[in-house]
């Protein structure tokens, strides 16, 4: 089953510097945080804030290359996670045929927001990477997983905030829920 993800918002792990995208379910009662790198980010809030650059940027070439192919993207979807590295899918379409191709979330992020392409998790990567609702308990139980969740329990939500001032870009966010 997949769940229909917005984009909550961009943050930066203070303790490793480096950028967290964090997706909510369209309900609203859970948040993924996926670690990503410093250039998807930048990307990724570019394409949030509608900044355009002078020369394009490698996902709006790719956005650029596609639709003169006339290829467009129906979804991307979040597909799997293993040994702490997240999958994704990108659903391609064009008048003669439709595939998929498998990318790094950063990469489907940045540009499923070019195409304004809805963003889907599935059920197994919820599982996956979840923390106990109520409780906090750790459902990965492993010392990386137990890491994880000791480390985002002490996080407050000012923590997810940040001002990344070097490129002229704010990236904010504000959220509330259950970390899945």
């Amino acid at each position: 089953m997949l769940h229909k993800v917005n984009i909550a918002g961009l943050a930066m792990d203070p303790a490793s510097n480096t950028p967290i995208i964090l997706l909510k379910t369209e309900e609203g009662d859970k948040t993924l945080p996926i670690w990503i790198g410093l250039l998807e980010a930048t990307s990724i809030a570019s394409a949030l804030q509608d900044i355009q650059f002078d020369r394009p940027m490698t996902h709006d070439l790719f956005k650029n290359l596609t639709q003169v192919l006339n290829v467009h993207i129906n979804r991307i979807d979040i597909c799997d996670l293993k040994d702490n590295t997240f999958y994704a899918e990108i659903h391609f379409a064009s008048d003669e045929r439709s595939f998929t191709m498998d990318a790094r979330p950063s990469d489907a992020i940045a540009l499923a927001l070019r195409f304004h392409a809805p963003i889907f998790v599935d059920e197994r990567v919820m599982e996956k990477s979840r923390v106990g609702k109520e409780t906090g308990e750790v459902l990965d139980d492993s010392e990386e997983g137990i890491k994880w969740a000791e480390y985002l329990e002490k996080l407050s939500p000012r923590a997810f905030s940040y001002s990344y001032r070097q490129h002229r870009m704010l990236l904010l966010t504000s959220w509330s829920g259950t970390i899945f």
